[in-house]
């Protein structure tokens, strides 16, 4: 992704895609801040404060407004920008310029019916809260029963009382009405839904089976749950119903349950996610350092986990281990895998979880986001244990001693012939 210029002397305008009501604000706050962050939302409402009475645009502002009105730096009010886009409340058009014009429209939150019954909404923030807090929410949004059993539906109709005049000259035309729109999550997949599509024999589906709301649920399954095509076909022809339509309900059930059998009862977790596209470093350079940074940078927890252990599965403890860092401690995936490469050099290859925790708190107290922050903190954190381990005569201690580190470690990698090797193995082994 490329980072535009942003400065706080750029404009923009605000516009409406939704009716946004109050009820749509607390499903903001509560289903959908769990996931996005409280800075995100505050952006949100600040964009939203911006509208004029019912106007469905604002007037034009300055970034330095935005800035002046959160206190917040312009990368932090672009990072929340990034987290709404993501999920859905907002798209950002551009125009270059003298000074940049940016449009940013604002989307309505999904009903909390939408959202729990989301494939992928509803499991991150099951994964970002944890079941108790899950299953109050749930609660909360919980439909009443009405109990009717034993009344009669006595509800009287709408010609029984009101007769339409047809004597109008009201024109009914071309007429523009706000509607409630919201925008489909982006998902990145390698899934192949063209081929599943053709896998199908005809003559098991209708042709009005794969409309793109089901096509979306397909994509939508296949990347939450890591389903491959071959087995995506078989959840789908179990999922045909008699009219050669699938059951939706049924296919997400089905998919979940394969999950659920391929890994021991467990949900998805978070450490299947990769770093933010945000918080990933600029492509621009071939140097083997680049090439390590996007590694980490494009590698998930569980990934990088299991090929540091030689490709075999991580245990559950240690799998627990990453997942509480990136749920409870929120470290991003990026950053996991700085802090599994530093502690499986130092530790002689054990995740000790005190030691683990000790580190990612300092880190999270030092905002540390990005694989070259992680890279960074770990190298002043071992100087400090160094100085502290030779006390008086740090200096007298060796200067270039590497050894038992990472490879990382050597800023000069670029220019020593000597560790490159080392390098090229641990690419080679992250492929």
């Amino acid at each position: 992704m490329k980072k535009e210029n942003l400065t706080p002397a750029d404009t923009y305008q605000v516009y409406s895609k939704g009716i946004i009501t109050s009820e749509k604000i607390e499903i903001l706050t509560n289903l959908y801040q769990p996931i996005i962050g409280y800075t995100a939302v505050s952006l949100y409402l600040s964009l939203l404060n911006d509208f004029n009475g019912k106007s469905q645009e604002t007037e034009e502002f300055s970034h330095h407004h935005l800035m002046t009105l959160m206190q917040l730096k312009l990368d932090l009010i672009r990072d929340a920008r990034l987290k709404l886009e993501g999920i859905g409340l907002l798209k950002t058009y551009y125009k270059e310029g003298e000074i940049n014009n940016y449009l940013y429209v604002l989307y309505s939150p999904v009903s909390a019916y939408e959202f729990f019954n989301h494939p992928i909404l509803n499991i991150v923030l099951y994964n970002n809260i944890g079941v108790s807090e899950y299953q109050k929410l749930q609660s909360y949004y919980k439909a009443e029963r009405i109990p009717i059993k034993d009344f009669q539906d006595i509800t009287t109709s709408f010609e029984e009382v009101y007769t339409p005049n047809t004597n109008t000259s009201l024109l009914f035309d071309n007429i523009d009405i706000r509607n409630d729109k919201k925008i489909n999550l982006a998902v990145k997949s390698n899934f192949d839904i063209d081929l599943l599509i053709e896998s199908i024999p005809k003559i098991l589906v209708n042709e009005r089976c794969f409309t793109k709301e089901v096509k979306e649920l397909i994509l939508n399954l296949a990347y939450i749950y890591r389903i491959d095509n071959l087995t995506m076909q078989g959840l789908v022809r179990n999922s045909l119903n008699e009219r050669g339509l699938i059951d939706k309900n049924e296919l997400r059930k089905s998919a979940r349950n394969h999950f659920q059998f391929e890994n021991n009862g467990r949900l998805p977790t978070l450490i299947y996610n990769k770093q933010p596209e945000y918080l990933k470093t600029p492509l621009g350079s071939d140097s083997k350092m680049a090439k390590l940074i996007y590694m980490f940078e494009n590698t998930t927890p569980y990934d990088f986990l299991r090929k540091s252990y030689g490709n075999v599965e991580p245990t559950n403890a240690d799998k627990k281990l990453i997942e509480n860092l990136m749920q409870e401690q929120k470290i991003n995936p990026g950053v996991i895998n700085v802090l599994i490469d530093y502690v499986l050099k130092v530790n002689n290859k054990k995740l000790t979880k005190n030691y683990v925790e000790t580190i990612a708190g300092q880190w999270k107290r030092l905002n540390v986001e990005t694989v070259t922050d992680a890279m960074e903190a770990s190298r002043k954190e071992h100087k400090k244990l160094k100085k502290t381990m030779f006390k008086n005569d740090y200096k007298k201690s060796p200067k270039n001693d590497l050894e038992g580190l990472p490879i990382w470690f050597d800023k000069k990698i670029e220019k020593e012939e000597e560790g490159l090797e080392e390098l090229n193995e641990v690419l080679k082994d992250f492929e």
